[in-house]
């Protein structure tokens, strides 16, 4: 049997808060999304002024990133470059940019997912909140 680290409520929680402060040193409206390593959901929130489908896409991105372990942007990439049947993958619908795994001690405990603004500062805000962890 092996054992692996897991998220608590309190990292969560870090990782929000380091990621809101981000959005909010930029002045950037985003929702921010922070899920297990299956891609259930233990944190949402919506800031003020961000538009209603970040509500889907950061949770999507966060998912797909989990469930990949990898960066969301990997799957954007892929089908940018032509590798278009990627789109048919089952269970990962956010493949753009702003979705990071989160990796504690090599494994992939869970993933955070940004949506609001552009894809890289999607990502700036995703990795800013993952680095609370220390």
């Amino acid at each position: 049997m092996q054992s692996k680290p897991i998220l608590t409520l309190d990292d969560v929680k870090k990782i929000a808060a380091a990621a809101e402060a981000e959005a909010l040193a930029n002045k950037w409206a985003v929702a921010i999304s922070i899920v297990d390593d299956g891609g259930h959901m233990l944190w949402f929130q919506r800031m003020d002024g961000a538009a209603p489908i970040s509500s889907h896409i950061a949770p999507a991105k966060a998912k797909t990133a989990a469930l990949g372990q990898r960066e969301s942007r990997v799957y954007e990439e892929m089908i940018n470059n032509g590798r278009v049947s990627f789109l048919s993958a089952p269970e990962i619908a956010g493949m753009l940019e702003g979705g990071v795994p989160i990796v504690v001690d090599g494994y992939y405990v869970g993933a955070v997912g940004v949506s609001g603004v552009k894809s890289s500062e999607d990502a700036q805000i995703a990795k800013a909140g993952i680095a609370a962890l220390g």
